[in-house]
């Protein structure tokens, strides 16, 4: 390792270090991103934040991603060919990515030659899998980001059955590449367990940095200024909703709910933000709920601060119990009260200044909401209570100083060990406590 690097890795203050890179010789990290980057969701998000931390700390850092989706400033992204007859951008695995993975390799390999990376940090299970084919030819240290399960999630998205021969070899390739990373940081504290429980990976290779948020990006807006350009009403209670729209992530359960208090009279409006929106917009409309709803298809991420200060209360009805749930820190930093299904996630993020509903249950969701948006007094209250721990607790900041901190105790032994890689460099290596 040349010296001005090791020098600069070697400090024990973060912000010395991050100096120390960017005056010197910048840590150059290669980002491997299997998906549509950028798409306006919570996967990308993550990406986004962590590489535009990264770089304010002093790094230069390259994504690679998919050929469509759109580049945002400041962060120096590389595309592989166009695929004319691929362009979902929505989340679900399909058959037609491996290709589309492929040639993110040969593009990885072609970046690689000139712009000599010293950390490959892979995004999703599919990012690990072509870190794991360019390691032995880099000799440098591979980081796994891990959102999830990728076996939980195919059978989640019904790409096949639950106990199905695919699912077993889906399982066998999660559990080869989950050993292989030379470290993995999860979003979830919860995820973090999964990996050592139930798949087996060594503790001290595993770290939770769990997502963040820019509270300079997101604030509280104008209240009507949002309503305005949406044309609502500001004198009619608002909850709002941001994010993909599945069933995994519970948007069928507050449609139900909606129903309910619909049953009941209650004088609420729903501002669900996100795509894609077209089978939702159906469904409430067979089940009489137009009235109510407003659906706005995909929202910029840059305009996604304005439109959630329209809300009284933001709602998020995912049900998974380990994955992240990046859209409570937007609703958070936005000032919103927030309601959720009580999940150890979500409990993670929100602590005291979360409200929470019996899990899976949209009667109960529902009954929350119609509390909530009776009390104003409390809606205030949580108000203060959620912006006031985004700012305290999840600043992207001290997440990148993490995930910097990794790289420093990654690269030692790398260097002392010549690069060495493969799946044996893990055993070798020094790895996070946890």
């Amino acid at each position: 390792m040349p010296d001005a690097l090791s020098s600069g890795l070697r400090s024990s203050n973060p912000e010395k270090r991050a100096l120390s890179l960017e005056s010197r010789t910048p840590l150059r990290i290669l980002m491997l991103a299997p998906t549509p980057y950028f798409a306006d969701r919570g996967c990308h998000v993550r990406i986004f934040e962590e590489a535009r931390t990264l770089i304010r700390q002093g790094c230069d850092v390259r994504i690679l991603t998919y050929h469509i989706g759109r580049d945002m400033d400041g962060i120096p992204t590389e595309r592989i060919p166009n695929i004319p007859w691929y362009r979902r951008l929505s989340a679900g695995p399909s058959w037609q990515k491996p290709l589309l993975d492929i040639l993110l390799l040969f593009k990885a390999l072609s970046v690689a030659r000139s712009f000599r990376p010293r950390i490959l940090h892979a995004h999703l299970h599919e990012g690990a899998c072509i870190a794991l084919a360019l390691r032995p030819l880099l000799g440098i240290p591979l980081v796994m980001d891990f959102q999830g399960s990728l076996t939980t999630e195919c059978r989640d998205h019904g790409f096949f059955r639950a106990g199905s021969l695919l699912e077993r070899l889906f399982a066998v390739v999660e559990r080869t590449v989950n050993r292989c990373a030379d470290a993995i940081i999860t979003s979830s504290t919860q995820g973090a367990d999964q990996l050592v429980k139930e798949w087996g990976v060594p503790a001290q290779r595993v770290s939770a940095v769990i997502d963040g948020v820019d509270t300079e990006r997101f604030y509280p807006h104008s209240r009507r200024e949002a309503r305005r350009r949406l044309g609502i009403d500001e004198t009619i209670p608002l909850v709002v909703y941001l994010g993909v729209l599945n069933s995994y992530q519970g948007v069928d359960l507050l449609l139900e709910s909606a129903r309910i208090l619909k049953g009941r009279g209650a004088n609420v409006r729903f501002l669900i933000m996100g795509y894609p929106e077209e089978v939702y917009r159906e469904q409430a409309r067979s089940m009489g709920l137009d009235d109510m709803l407003t659906f706005t298809g995909r929202i910029d991420y840059d305009q996604a601060a304005l439109y959630l200060s329209a809300g009284d209360l933001a709602v998020s009805p995912k049900l998974s119990l380990s994955e992240a749930n990046g859209k409570l820190f937007n609703y958070m930093a936005c000032g919103l009260p927030t309601l959720v299904f009580d999940t150890p996630v979500n409990r993670e993020i929100l602590a005291d200044s979360g409200v929470y509903a019996a899990h899976g249950d949209a009667a109960d969701l529902a009954w929350k909401m119609a509390e909530l948006l009776g009390d104003g007094r409390r809606l205030s209250q949580l108000s203060r209570a959620v912006r006031d721990r985004a700012l305290r607790e999840h600043s992207w900041n001290s997440r990148g100083a993490a995930i910097l901190r990794l790289y420093q105790r990654l690269l030692e032994p790398f260097a002392a060990t010549g690069g060495r890689a493969g799946c044996q460099v893990k055993r070798k290596s020094r790895g996070m406590k946890k």
